[in-house]
């Protein structure tokens, strides 16, 4: 039995604009450049330093002071000047710091800069 062609579904199938990439595109290219591990690694480093810091300055998440620790420009410098750009960010903490500064300089070994740029 042949039914009549106005009456038969269609499936059309559409080109995506070259403009609009899907979203899971992106998400597959980022975790081809980095390990999976490593991101991994840089995230449990990052939730640490957010544990670290409420103890720090015994207070909320929101009462912490604006402060930026750039895991990326710390891999940038060496090794005595890491230890002294985490001093001058952590002045205004009153509590000693040094236990902190010496558990992220141990965590911080072997990671690598993600920040890389991209020459086409």
């Amino acid at each position: 039995m042949a039914s009549e062609p106005s009456t038969q579904s269609r499936v059309v199938f559409r080109t995506p604009d070259k403009d609009q990439e899907p979203p899971h595109r992106k998400l597959g290219k980022l975790t081809v450049k980095y390990n999976r591990k490593d991101l991994q690694r840089r995230l449990d480093i990052e939730e640490w330093i957010d544990g670290q810091l409420h103890l720090l300055y015994d207070c909320e998440e929101e009462e912490i002071p604006e402060l930026e620790i750039d895991i990326d420009e710390l891999l940038e410098l060496p090794d005595a000047e890491q230890r002294s750009k985490l001093q001058e960010l952590l002045q205004e903490c009153g509590k000693p710091k040094e236990d902190f500064i010496n558990g992220l300089l141990y965590r911080m070994k072997g990671l690598r800069k993600m920040s890389v740029t991209l020459k086409k």
